[in-house]
C-alpha cells in the first residue's frame, strides 16, 4: 500500500491490518504521555484546497502524536489562490522534502492525480475529494463498529453485521467510502434515502437500497445506523428541490427517539459530523447512550496515526515493537 486514495483499493487483509494497527495506536493514547517517536524527522503536509477544520486538526494531531513535523498548506491566502497549478504545488512540496501529503480537494480525482502523475515520490492520503471518497472517515467508522459489535475484534472483519446508512447519499463521499469498505469487510449495507438524493449508477454499488426508513429498520434490524449530514451547501438553495421541506425530510428520514426505540437493543448510532441537529438527527438520538458520535472523533486520530505509520514505515504487519518504545517527555 503506497497511497490511500479510496476504500475500493483496499483488500480485506489491508483493511483489517489498518484496523488492528488503529487498536494499538488507540491503546497508546490512553497513556499519560501520548507522543511516540515513530516518525521523528519526517515531514507531513496538510494540503487543503477545501475548508475542513475537523479533518485537518485530526490529521495534524495524528502526525504530531507520531513526532512528525507538520506543515499546514491552505489554498486561501497562498499561491494556490493566485492561480498556481496542482503540479507546481506538488513540485514545491517535493522540493521542501515532504514525506507524506494529505490532500483535501473539491474536485473528485485530485488525490489520484497527485499520486500518479509522477510529481511526488511521497505517499498521498485522500482526506476527501469532491463527492468521491473519504477513506479515513470510513476506516474510523469501521473501527468504531468493530470495537462495539465484534467480540475480541483483533484480526477480525465485520462479517455478518448489518449496517443502515441514511440520508444525503448523492453528495456524500462518506457514504461511497463506507459502502465499499464495509462490503470488503463482510458487512451487509442498506442505503436509505429519497430517490432525489441517490446518485445515478447506484445500482452498481455493493449494497441494498430502500426509500423508507421505518421499513428498513424493521426489515434489516441493523447492528448500526449511520445518519449522513444533509449537505445543504452543495444544493442550489434551501432544499434545492431535492426534498420539499426540512420538516418533511425530518419526518421521513430523521432519526428521533421513536425510531431509536425500534432499533435492536445493541445497535449503535453513528454520524460523520458535523450534525444538523433537528434535521437528520434529533438531540435525543445524538446524545443517547447508543450514540458513538463523540467516540468517532477520538477514533479518527488513532486511524490516521495508523495510516501514517503504515505508509511511512512501509510495515505490512501490525505495529508492535516501535509502539512499545520508551515513552518521551514531550
Amino acid at each position: 500500500m503506497k497511497h490511500l486514495l479510496s476504500t475500493q483499493d483496499l483488500s480485506r487483509d489491508e483493511a483489517v491490518l489498518i484496523l488492528d494497527t488503529t487498536a494499538q495506536m488507540a491503546a497508546t493514547q490512553e497513556r499519560e504521555v501520548k507522543k511516540l517517536p515513530t516518525l521523528r524527522g519526517r515531514t507531513v503536509v496538510n494540503l487543503f484546497f477545501e475548508d475542513s477544520t475537523r479533518t485537518r486538526i485530526s490529521f495534524e494531531t495524528a502526525a504530531k502524536r507520531l513526532s512528525a513535523d507538520v506543515i499546514n498548506f491552505s489554498a486561501k491566502g497562498s499561491s494556490l489562490s493566485k492561480g498556481e497549478s496542482l503540479k507546481d504545488t506538488a513540485l514545491t512540496l517535493k522540493a521542501m522534502g515532504a514525506d507524506a501529503v494529505i490532500i483535501r480537494h473539491q474536485a473528485s480525482g485530485a488525490p489520484h492525480t497527485l499520486a500518479t502523475a509522477g510529481w511526488l515520490d511521497a505517499p498521498v492520503i485522500n482526506a476527501g475529494d469532491g463527492t468521491h471518497q473519504h477513506p479515513t472517515q470510513a476506516l474510523l467508522d469501521a473501527y468504531t463498529m468493530r470495537r462495539h459489535l465484534v467480540p475480541s475484534p483483533l484480526g477480525k472483519d465485520l462479517a455478518g453485521l448489518k449496517i443502515v446508512i441514511v440520508g444525503d447519499v448523492l453528495h456524500s463521499r462518506v457514504a461511497r467510502a463506507n459502502v465499499h469498505l464495509l462490503h470488503t469487510l463482510g458487512a451487509r449495507v442498506t442505503l436509505v434515502a429519497p430517490p432525489t438524493l441517490l446518485p445515478v449508477g447506484i445500482e452498481s454499488w455493493p449494497c441494498e437500497i430502500s426509500y423508507h426508513l421505518d421499513e428498513a429498520i424493521d426489515a434489516v434490524q441493523p447492528d448500526a445506523i449511520m445518519m449522513l449530514r444533509v449537505q445543504r451547501e452543495r444544493m442550489s438553495s434551501s432544499g434545492g428541490g431535492f426534498f420539499p421541506s426540512p420538516l418533511e425530510y425530518t419526518r421521513l428520514y430523521g432519526l428521533d427517539g421513536r425510531r431509536l426505540a425500534r432499533l435492536p437493543d445493541h445497535a449503535i448510532v453513528l454520524h460523520p459530523g458535523p450534525m444538523n441537529r433537528g434535521l437528520e438527527i434529533s438531540a435525543d438520538a445524538a446524545d443517547s447512550p447508543r450514540s458513538v458520535i463523540v467516540e468517532q472523533v477520538t477514533n479518527g486520530v488513532a486511524v490516521r496515526m495508523a495510516v501514517l505509520y503504515l505508509l511511512l514505515t512501509g510495515r505490512t504487519d501490525a505495529a508492535t515493537t516501535s509502539l512499545n518504545a520508551p515513552k518521551e517527555n514531550s
